[in-house]
């Protein structure tokens, strides 16, 4: 709702008999029990009762809604600190010339401003732009575009360059973008001379509303491209190329700027946002930076040690010394070996070593295994867990 100028002579406080703070459920209050009072059929023989009735009515309309309530404020906070609120020596609408500095002029530019009426500093009447037309329509950045790649992990650790399909707005082919036919150009709108806006007088104030002619483009079209019916724009689908960085991420946005929708009024374009998707790797896995790998090892590596090769994610080996005793689910680390790193570097790669237990052991197995649980001393492992128990925590 555009500012009134009733807004500022009129006190809607004082009319409901409250004060500035009161909450939403006082206004409520004050207005029920205030417009029962005063309506015409319980005061018939009170010629002012209709009039106090609107006037509740009226007040009750801006204060109940939030949003009005809000700019009824900021106006009346405006008056009473420059413009003599209140005052009566001869200005319209309780406003003197000149008083606290500022003329009707002067009112206009800060309300347009708030109200986006436009910039002051040197516009005349109004404050709406060169000699008090509306201001120019800004321009408009385009929409983003969403896109999808799917990437196997080595393509992702690599990084590549990719096309992709997608379908969004983009400049018309057949007009080039001006939505008029092949062979004419808009012209300027007749009506705001281009500017896009029109300024309405309300008593001392001027406003800005959009123009009716041109629809806020500043710009006719006379005679419109069949192709996009005059909108210089359609939605198409259109192959683009993205180079993805090495070592990007399952779930990453990469962002190509200016790629997207086209602008409006000279805006800039606005940008694709392509979502990666990694697919997951039969024996590599990612933890950050760093590469992951299971590998297992039999229970006699684990018990007097051995020298394992493992296979690296850009197709090579390494070898790794397993230590004598080592217990399954440790992990060792190879420098150098992971994913390439956003700034500089590279990950590790994260070897994991698991026990192998065969599950249908040879009987040349299962005799050496009988041997060896022969010489285990289990009674000792069963006393040391179960005494145990029994120690101070």
């Amino acid at each position: 709702m555009a500012p009134q100028r009733e807004w500022l002579e009129r006190d809607y406080y004082e009319i409901l008999g409250l004060s500035k703070d009161a909450s939403a459920e006082d206004i409520k209050k004050a207005y029920r029990k205030l417009a029962r009072e005063n309506h015409p059929d319980a005061n018939p023989d009170d010629p002012k009762a209709e009039q106090r009735f609107k006037d509740v009515g009226e007040a009750y309309a801006v204060l109940s809604d939030e949003d009005k309530r809000r700019e009824y404020d900021e106006i009346r906070r405006l008056g009473a600190a420059g413009f003599g609120m209140g005052g009566n020596a001869g200005g319209r609408g309780g406003f003197p010339g000149g008083v606290g500095g500022f003329d009707e002029g002067d009112l206009s530019d800060l309300l347009g401003q708030m109200f986006g009426g436009g910039a002051g500093g040197g516009a005349s009447r109004g404050g709406f732009g060169p000699a008090g037309g509306a201001r120019v329509r800004r321009p408009a950045r385009g929409r983003d575009l969403n896109a999808e790649v799917h990437l196997t992990f080595e393509d992702a650790l690599a990084g590549v360059r990719t096309t992709l399909r997608v379908t969004g707005d983009g400049a018309c082919d057949t007009c080039g973008g001006s939505g008029a036919a092949p062979g004419t150009s808009p012209r300027r709108c007749s009506t705001c001379d281009g500017r896009g806006q029109v300024a309405i007088d309300q008593g001392p104030f001027s406003f800005a509303q959009p123009c009716g002619t041109c629809g806020g483009s500043g710009s006719t079209i006379d005679d419109p491209c069949t192709t996009c019916a005059g909108q210089g724009r359609v939605v198409k689908p259109r192959q683009l190329t993205v180079k993805i960085p090495a070592g990007v991420r399952d779930g990453a946005v990469i962002r190509a700027p200016g790629r997207g929708g086209p602008g409006s009024n000279g805006g800039p374009a606005g940008d694709v946002l392509v979502t990666v998707h990694v697919e997951a790797h039969p024996i590599f896995g990612r933890k950050g930076d760093d590469v992951t790998v299971e590998v297992p090892i039999t229970y006699p590596e684990a018990v007097l040690g051995t020298k394992l090769t493992v296979p690296t994610p850009t197709g090579g080996k390494r070898t790794i010394k397993v230590p004598a005793g080592t217990a399954s689910g440790r992990t060792f680390r190879v420098r150098g070996e992971g994913a390439p790193r956003k700034k500089s570097g590279t990950g590790d790669l994260l070897v994991t070593v698991r026990l192998q237990v065969p599950s249908n052991p040879s009987r040349e197995q299962r005799k050496l295994l009988e041997q060896l649980a022969e010489l285990e001393d289990t009674d000792a492992r069963d006393r040391a867990l179960f005494d145990g128990q029994h120690q101070p925590s």
